[in-house]
């Protein structure tokens, strides 16, 4: 049986297609659901943007406004010191105004009496010194170490004048040394009590630093008795200086140092320096109560006379005192005495503890050189002295060496 053809009426239920004439999207829409934003989102973005520019701009201004603080309590500061200077500065003027007028003082009245002493086509500051007139006779004062092995010298007056000069005599150890000048109107420097001298006492010293005559530098007195017992550098035998911070340079050898009163109370004769040579405020002076026993000596005999005791003393030190079993620890060892000298004629003998001389006790090595420092040519040196525990008394009648 053949088949039955399909029914040209569609049911209810299944309705033909119409073909749509509409064109048809190549994709399908997204499904988006738009939501209401925060409302308050951009306010608070606003505000935190606001917070950090605000505090931006304290911490800008607080360091600005520290800065002005500082500075301003920095200026009240100076502006009070300022105040109080000007205040005060009229009252202290006329003090300052005092010792200016000293140092020029000092300047006029010392100031004649230094020379610049030269050797003649010496090149370098080894050849150029200082010195300070003595008398109307024309004797002139310096160092040794200024004349020493000169062969010509040269000596030029404050007033410009120039004139030959004569080594009179010297001692190499003392390093003084006297010229002699031929000269009218020559202005002598007054001399002044070194001993009076104290720690902090203003002094002068005048000469001829790196042969620039005429100059004169300000300082006080550093310290007093200075010796190579206190560690500085001097001669074999025992010297005692004057220590001052005034400026001395080379060339400054054998020039004055003048107190207040314009007296000389010192010679100049040597300093500590760097490599350079300068002065670096240590500057060291024969004093003038040392200085007038030389150049009477130098004067008179042409040189100075050493004293010659024969005598080699040490201080006791606490080995002595237990194996001499001594109930005194203070005095001087004799370690050795020369054959006829005068400690032999005066009767000590090596082993022998002098507890005394001239009444000062030996109390530490200081002492004992200033026992040597002090003897002069024909003096009479009364000591105490111990010997197998007996005491015995003595002279020391001194001669020259």
């Amino acid at each position: 049986m053949a088949d039955s053809p399909e029914p040209l009426v569609q049911s209810a239920e299944n309705p033909p297609a119409v073909a749509s004439s509409a064109p048809q999207p190549m994709f399908d829409k997204p499904n988006l659901q738009l939501r209401d934003p925060d409302p308050y989102a951009f306010a608070n973005r606003i505000w935190r943007l606001v917070f950090v520019f605000t505090a931006l701009v304290l911490l800008a201004s607080g360091h600005y406004l520290i800065g002005m603080y500082w500075y301003q309590a920095r200026y009240n500061a100076k502006k009070a010191e300022y105040d109080l200077a000007r205040e005060e500065l009229p009252g202290v003027r006329a003090r300052l105004e005092d010792f200016t007028l000293a140092s020029r003082l000092v300047a006029k009245k010392v100031g004649p009496s230094v020379v610049s002493i030269y050797r003649p086509h010496f090149r370098g500051n080894d050849g150029q010194g200082s010195g300070v007139i003595m008398d109307k006779r024309g004797f002139v004062l310096t160092n040794w170490h200024v004349v020493e092995q000169a062969v010509a010298l040269k000596v030029q007056l404050d007033d410009g004048r120039e004139l030959d000069a004569s080594v009179v005599g010297g001692d190499r150890f003392t390093d003084l040394a006297v010229l002699k000048v031929n000269a009218d109107n020559l202005v002598p420097a007054e001399w002044g009590d070194s001993e009076s001298l104290e720690l902090g006492d203003m002094v002068w010293a005048l000469g001829s630093p790196f042969g620039l005559s005429s100059s004169i530098t300000f300082g006080i007195v550093s310290a007093k008795h200075r010796s190579s017992a206190s560690g500085i550098r001097t001669a074999s035998v025992y010297q005692e200086y004057l220590q001052t911070d005034a400026a001395v340079n080379p060339g400054n050898s054998g020039g004055p140092l003048v107190n207040t009163r314009g007296e000389v109370v010192g010679i100049n004769t040597f300093i500590f320096s760097d490599d350079g040579g300068g002065s670096v405020g240590l500057g060291f002076a024969v004093p003038a109560s040392r200085v007038a026993a030389v150049i009477d000596e130098i004067l008179t005999y042409g040189h100075y006379r050493e004293a010659r005791v024969g005598l080699s003393l040490r201080a006791l030190d606490a080995v002595d005192v237990m194996s001499l079993r001594l109930t005194d620890p203070v005095g001087a060892y004799v370690e050795e005495v020369e054959a006829d000298s005068a400690a032999w004629r005066a009767g000590l003998r090596q082993g022998d503890i002098i507890r005394e001389i001239e009444g000062l006790r030996l109390d530490q090595s200081d002492a004992i050189y200033r026992f040597y420092y002090n003897a002069r040519v024909g003096d009479r040196m009364r000591f105490k002295a111990e010997r197998d525990g007996r005491i015995f008394d003595g002279e020391i009648v001194l001669a020259e060496e």
